[in-house]
Order: structure tokens, then sequence, then C-alpha cells
């Protein structure tokens, strides 16, 4: 088995790599999105995988293609996990601003005696 190229299951590499916080989580991702091996469909976290595959997923919003550069024995630091690997990604594009995606929250918090009267009188109720 000397010869033999070395290989790690997909789901414990997206760990070491620091993809997802647990190991589950990304057994998880990869048993019900898939992720793409060198272009085919994976749904399997036991799957092997080994230098120079490409793997491509989403993560969030965004998606993420990644060329494994090397194999890892234990999950280390960040700057070891990102030695793992080489970022292919498209560029990120703009972020959406949530906030201000909801016209009707104005930031004010909650409305002054001054604003319910004023909203009741709109709405065709009289003060007694």
């Amino acid at each position: 088995m000397d010869g033999a190229a070395p290989k790690l299951r997909l789901d414990k590499w997206l760990w070491f790599a620091r993809f997802w916080k647990t190991r589950t989580l990304a057994a998880g991702r990869i048993s019900e999105d898939g992720v793409r091996v060198n272009g085919q469909i994976v749904r399997k976290p036991s799957f092997c995988i080994a230098p120079g595959d490409v793997l491509s997923f989403t993560q969030g919003e965004r998606v993420r293609v990644i060329e494994i550069s090397a194999l890892a024995e234990r999950r280390g630091p960040a700057p070891e996990a990102q030695a793992l690997y080489v970022d292919r990604s498209p560029p990120a594009g703009p972020r959406r601003d949530v906030a201000s995606e909801n016209p009707a929250f104005e930031g004010r918090g909650r409305p002054t005696k001054k604003d319910r009267r004023q909203f009741d009188l709109s709405r065709g109720r009289r003060l007694e």
C-alpha cells in the first residue's frame, strides 16, 4: 500500500479545511445538497478525495470552487487549513444590505404617544 495515493474522506477534509465548524455539519451538507468532485455530484460523506481534485459547492449564497492541494492529518489552525487548498471561486458579488430591503421598518423604535394618536386619526378612530 506504499504506492497508493493518499486519500481522505470528503467530510473529514472539508472539516479539516474549516469550511464547516463540525464534521457532522459537513456530512449533512454533503448528503443534502451534494458536492461536485471533478464535475460529478457526490452525496456520500465517505467519498474519498485526493490532492488535485476540484470541489464545487455552495456556502450560503456563494459558490465555492476549491482545488485540493494537500491532505491533512488533523484539524489545525486557520493558516494551516488555508494551505490545504487553492480557492478558484468566482469573485463574490456586492453584498446586499438586508436592513434596507424592509421599507416598513424605519429604525426609530417604539412609536411615541403623539405617533400613536396620528396613527389612530389616520385610521379614522376618534380620540375620546
